[in-house]
């Protein structure tokens, strides 16, 4: 599905009303029509008593149009306004003055404090008090209703967003609601999306609000989520090296997880043949745990990492394999950091780069821009500012714009890995994931994604399908984790021992829609 930012959404609102005559009255009460049919199926309307709190913008208007519907589907209704009533225009200016020839108690409010006892006596809360682009912290009145909403802990419906949650990033802007459901229009916002939006909205429902296939599905927008990926079937004469053959380049003195978990993960995400390339003296205890590993031992460094003498046969090997991973556990000893960039500029292959190689290159990521084959980096948010000279605070306000700028400027696919992972192209399109949980922060679970990744490739996905499919099977490998073991404590254990039920659901077809997009309602 695709997503929207604001200006976005703008556009689509005035194409449908400017080029498609698409009244504004008709998109305005199709929006609520569709608020009225979720607060129907999860509350129920008769005999129910309702508070709507509108500001005085459409998303108030939008409040509007709910209240008199439930109204005369036989809810108990009380409006309080939170904006000058002045300031309505168009449609909202319409269903204002339609309301006022109804039996329906309106309240200019002036403080919370009058709207306190009928909230404590409501069945329900309709939040239309903001709408997607709020883009200054919630101050005066308005801070205080949301307060209040939130300490009330009824049940809440926002309309499009929840009110204090910024439309294009997703932040909170000084306090928010806290839904239990959220109807969004036309198509899901970024902020609608993205932590800690995402986290504040509840249930997430979409009303196209009669907007086409040609405003809602055009290949302008190009952030969407995550939607299905098929994976090739596995061939009845399949062999070890047609299912992927890649070299993994990992591991240091006293890291011996990283290329553990990155080259395991690869055979139990159905990959066929991983050959890692690791310090002498780490391959042993390496071998103890995952036997079904090639080991291709390589020279050290006084502290136990790769040395850079390896440099030749390391890109003999290269030449051989499907892909090439490079930096689990690899360490940042000097010697090691430059042995990374000198590879990364010679390997011909698709090459992922994670860990200590993403920091390695750091320092010179333009070397990226010059490869032929494809290159994929997997930074955590640390790794990200790192790459981009910029600080995390900077790029959480506008993780989209960041992602882009990167992977244009690069020539390279990211994952930007966090809650609901960001998968950026260098064409600039950008899908966002929606498998995964909290529990997966954890050592070790970037090294799962790695292998993951290089799965899906090897077994003959394109790389930025594969990229795709293997973000999002990490995450559903982590919810199997979660639902059976609860999301504290789950390991990067946990999670790769997960990786084949996690394809057989997916091969099945069993997994949930949600997983891939929001229910569209009307």
């Amino acid at each position: 599905m695709k997503i929207a930012g604001i200006n976005e959404m703008r556009f689509m609102d005035r194409y449908a009303i400017e080029k498609l005559n698409i009244a504004e009255e008709i998109l305005m009460e199709n929006a609520g029509m569709a608020a009225v049919h979720v607060l129907k199926d999860k509350i129920g309307i008769h005999d129910k008593k309702f508070v709507v709190f509108c500001g005085s913008g459409n998303n108030g208007g939008d409040g509007l149009v709910i209240a008199r519907l439930l109204h005369s589907n036989g809810g108990s209704v009380k409006i309080f306004l939170t904006g000058d009533v002045s300031r309505y225009q168009g449609a909202a200016k319409t269903n204002f003055s339609i309301l006022t020839r109804l039996p329906i108690e309106v309240i200019r409010l002036e403080g919370a404090a009058a709207a306190r006892k009928d909230v404590a006596h409501c069945d329900a809360v309709i939040d239309a008090i903001f709408g997607t682009g709020l883009d200054r912290p919630v101050t005066g009145l308005a801070e205080e209703v949301i307060a209040l909403i939130n300490k009330s802990k009824k049940k809440v419906l926002s309309l499009d967003i929840p009110s204090g949650i910024n439309g294009n990033a997703g932040a909170v802007m000084g306090i928010a609601i806290r839904a239990d459901y959220t109807v969004t229009f036309g198509l899901p916002k970024i902020g609608n999306m993205l932590y800690p939006g995402y986290g504040l909205g509840g249930e997430l429902f979409v009303s196209h609000i009669s907007f086409p296939p040609s405003l809602t599905e055009d290949n302008k927008l190009k952030i969407a989520t995550n939607d299905y990926v098929a994976i090739p079937q596995r061939p009845a004469e399949a062999y070890k090296g047609s299912t992927g053959d890649v070299l993994f380049i990992a591991g240091a003195a006293n890291y011996y997880g990283a290329p553990y978990f990155a080259a395991m993960s690869f055979l139990k995400s159905g990959g066929g043949y991983a050959r890692l390339a690791a310090p002498r003296s780490v391959v042993p205890v390496i071998a103890k745990r995952g036997r079904e590993i090639v080991y291709l031992p390589q020279e050290e460094t006084a502290t136990g990492s790769i040395a850079l003498k390896n440099k030749k046969i390391l890109l003999d090997f290269a030449a051989q394999v499907d892909m090439v991973i490079i930096g689990p556990g690899l360490s940042l000893q000097e010697e090691t950091v430059k042995l990374v960039r000198e590879l990364t500029e010679k390997i011909k292959v698709p090459l992922l780069i994670d860990g200590d190689g993403l920091t390695a290159i750091a320092e010179n990521p333009g070397i990226l821009r010059n490869r032929k084959a494809a290159t994929i980096l997997t930074p955590h948010m640390g790794e990200m500012a790192r790459l981009t000279g910029c600080s995390a605070a900077q790029i959480n306000s506008d993780k989209i714009t960041f992602l882009r700028e990167t992977t244009a400027r690069l020539k390279a696919t990211i994952v930007l890995k966090g809650a609901h992972s960001l998968i950026g192209l260098p064409d600039g399109n950008v899908y966002i994931n929606l498998s995964g949980n909290a529990g997966m922060a954890t050592a070790g679970s970037g090294d799962v994604l790695t292998g993951c990744i290089a799965a899906m490739y090897g077994m003959g996905l394109k790389s930025e399908e594969a990229v795709r499919k293997g973000v999002f099977l990490h995450g559903y490998a982590g919810d199997l984790a979660a639902a059976k073991k609860g999301i504290d404590g789950i390991t990067a254990t946990d999670i790769m021992e997960f990786l084949p039920q996690a394809l057989k659901h997916d091969r099945d077809e069993i997994i949930e829609a949600k997983y891939y997009n929001p229910p569209v309602i009307f």
